[in-house]
């Protein structure tokens, strides 16, 4: 009997998972919704009486019902990093072209919707549903895995000639159909409608009710996929070999996706969603394009923020009218002064809208702005606010024009504005506030110091009373003094001065992006620090051998050069120093020096190592890799499916082609 029940729900199992594949995915149904219903109600009653046999991956699982208190943080295999956006076609075009000197070798590309939703990832192992995170900060995010289950068109076992081990990314969205729907139902009980179907499908997605999530009918669409092992070569040969696994993914035949190798198919594929998104059963906000191919993807690489072998062109937003009531003036940890205008409230794309940047003195006098005008809004890749136009007919006689101020709105400073220059800044910077905290804001944040239990709220405090007015202060504090303030007792200040503490050992790279020199973000802090290994050889450099470093052009390299030569920074620096922080790369012992000298440039797969393992082993031991062939390169490091064009480059330059049993011989 217990093997008939078992045989039994494994049955109804993969039959269910059949239909809903052919249902969701496929959109070809091939029985009706009772008979659909009548096989899951047979197995919810089975896996009641036989709860042993009921599995967490059982096709009862989508219509939700798990409650969820918390969702727990995990951490990225894979960071997913957000892509660098445009706005315009122009910037589009001078992408390509940069990509063109940067790649060797003919490029495809891959043109996809941007689905106006929240990315996903799911790693599957051994074929089966594992575990799904939302994007979070890109480093870390949630699990949300009970919630992701309930979405029909996202399988939970897979078929075919699936991958061991894997992670598959994408858009879980809010079909206008569904969300028309949902608004109309709390119409009907007199609740207040949502907003949007993204900002709806976001919330949805944290409801600590599953079956909540798998009543509103969440949908979803998967493109990327990232492993160690995975049979293919390109983007687009994934997203169409994945489906075979089971997932849905954009199609060539709707025009969802598609490949080209020009940039005039890129704006043709631009200019036909600009006009046909409005049809679709889903909102899109732009169009995504990548490199196709997965090993000029590798060779391109990142920047601190996004991939450099990808771009977002966002979709013009929808324009408003309204009134402007008042402008205000914010002041940045730079000093940098930003003009904000207060708008009567006004609903734009979904969102109540109230105020809008005005960026700067000359937006202000090209807008020729008056107090009471009323001004047309649009957001800025539909995100920010921002004044585009005045209707000049309706304007008052009495009406006041907006001038630019002329003093600091925080510390009655005068402003001052760099010549070449759009911005306004207070050069007060050590007294106004906001300066003052924003660089301790800047320096005690993750990416920089990372300082555990120091937050905004916490630097106001130490700021208003006066322990701390300088990042060198930070290190000065007692135990004392941290306990005494509001809401802190023993536990938090003895939990911020190990923080504080902790921040001694990060590395200088991070160091040097805490500093918060203008124009310097993460990359070209690292950039700096593998150039020159200490605080003081940067100090020291020269404007010809700032710009030599990768990614330091002219504005980088006058803004260190003038950072190092004023005296309170170098005062600052060297209280840290006496801090004990640190200000120079630690020289990593090497295992020999049988390379020194030598350049690699590294292509194709490997059977013993994998890519990063062969440059982590070639530096290692003395060698340094580079990212393209030229004449000075010593060994072409080729495993298989090296690419056509690199092979015919060292050729012809005469550079040895050495193989990856050839390169272990070499370290030994």
């Amino acid at each position: 009997m217990s093997q008939a029940v078992q045989e039994r729900i494994a049955f109804l199992t993969e039959e269910l998972n059949k239909h809903n594949h052919l249902y969701y995915v496929e959109s070809n149904p091939i029985i009706s919704d009772f008979d659909f219903d009548m096989l899951l109600k047979e197995l919810q009653d089975l896996e009641a009486k036989h709860p042993e046999y009921a599995s967490e991956l059982s096709p009862t699982k989508r219509v939700g019902g798990d409650i969820t208190k918390k969702f727990q943080s995990v951490v990225h295999r894979y960071p997913m990093l957000s892509l660098s956006n445009s706005y315009s076609e122009e910037e589009i075009v001078e992408w390509e072209q940069r990509l063109k000197k940067l790649a060797e070798g003919p490029i495809e590309y891959v043109c996809e919707l941007k689905y106006d939703g929240v990315a996903i990832g799911i790693r599957y192992e051994n074929g089966k549903f594992s575990r799904a995170v939302t994007r979070g900060d890109g480093t870390q995010g949630e699990d949300v895995s009970a919630n992701v289950k309930t979405i029909r068109s996202i399988p939970l076992t897979l078929k075919g000639n699936f991958a061991a081990d894997f992670e598959i990314r994408g858009e879980i969205f809010f079909p206008r159909k569904n969300f028309e729907a949902l608004n109309a139902q709390r119409e009907e009980l007199g609740e207040p409608m949502f907003a949007n179907p993204r900002n709806t499908a976001s919330g949805t997605l944290k409801s600590q009710d599953s079956k909540v999530v798998a009543e509103r009918g969440l949908d979803c669409y998967l493109y990327g996929v990232y492993g160690d092992d995975l049979p293919f070569e390109s983007h687009l040969e994934s997203v169409n070999g994945v489906k075979e696994w089971g997932f849905k993914t954009p199609l060539e035949k709707d025009k969802y996706i598609h490949k080209t190798n020009s940039i005039e198919g890129i704006m043709e594929f631009i200019h036909f969603w600009d006009k046909e998104r409005f049809n679709l059963p889903f909102d899109i906000d732009g169009i995504v394009i990548k490199v196709n191919n997965y090993e000029q993807q590798q060779d391109l690489g990142f920047t601190a923020k996004s991939p450099r072998w990808a771009i977002a062109y966002k979709f013009k937003a929808e324009r408003v009218s309204t009134i402007l009531e008042e402008v205000t003036y914010q002041v940045g940890r730079t000093g940098a002064i930003t003009p904000v205008a207060n708008l009567k409230p006004v609903l734009l794309g979904g969102t109540v809208v109230k105020r809008a940047s005005l960026h700067n003195a000359d937006q202000i006098e090209k807008l020729d702005l008056y107090l009471g005008d009323e001004v047309y809004v649009e957001k800025g890749g539909e995100i920010i606010p921002k004044i585009v136009g005045v209707n000049e007919a309706v304007r008052s006689n009495a009406a006041e024009k907006v001038n630019f101020i002329e003093y600091c709105p925080e510390c009655n400073a005068q402003l001052h504005r760099r010549d070449g220059e759009a911005q306004h800044y207070c050069t007060n910077d050590l007294i106004c506030p906001p300066q003052v905290k924003g660089r301790m804001e800047h320096f005690i944040s993750r990416k920089a110091m990372n300082i555990d239990g120091l937050g905004a709220e916490t630097i106001d405090l130490l700021y208003q009373k006066g322990l701390a007015s300088s990042v060198a202060d930070l290190y000065d504090l007692t135990f004392d003094q941290i306990v005494n303030l509001d809401r802190m007792a023993d536990k938090s200040a003895n939990n911020l001065m190990k923080g504080i503490q902790d921040s001694k050992t990060i590395p200088f790279e991070r160091v040097l992006f805490a500093l918060g020199i203008r124009f310097v973000g993460e990359t070209v802090a690292k950039n700096l620090a593998a150039a020159f290994k200490h605080i003081d050889a940067i100090a020291k450099a020269s404007y010809e051998e700032l710009i030599a470093v990768d990614e330091i052009g002219e504005k980088i390299a006058i803004a260190v050069q003038q950072f190092f030569q004023d005296e309170k920074a170098l005062a600052t620096i060297e209280r840290l120093k006496q801090a004990g922080l640190q200000f120079e790369i630690e020289e990593v012992e090497l295992a020999s020096n049988k390379l020194e000298g030598k350049t690699f440039v590294v292509s194709g797969v490997f059977s013993k190592f994998s890519r990063d393992e062969i440059k982590d082993l070639i530096e290692k031991n003395g060698g340094k890799n580079v990212g393209s062939i030229s004449a000075k390169t010593s060994y072409v490091l080729a495993g298989e499916n090296m690419g056509p064009a690199k092979l015919e480059k060292a050729s012809s330059l005469g550079i040895a082609i050495i193989s990856e049993d050839d390169f272990i011989g070499m370290i030994g």
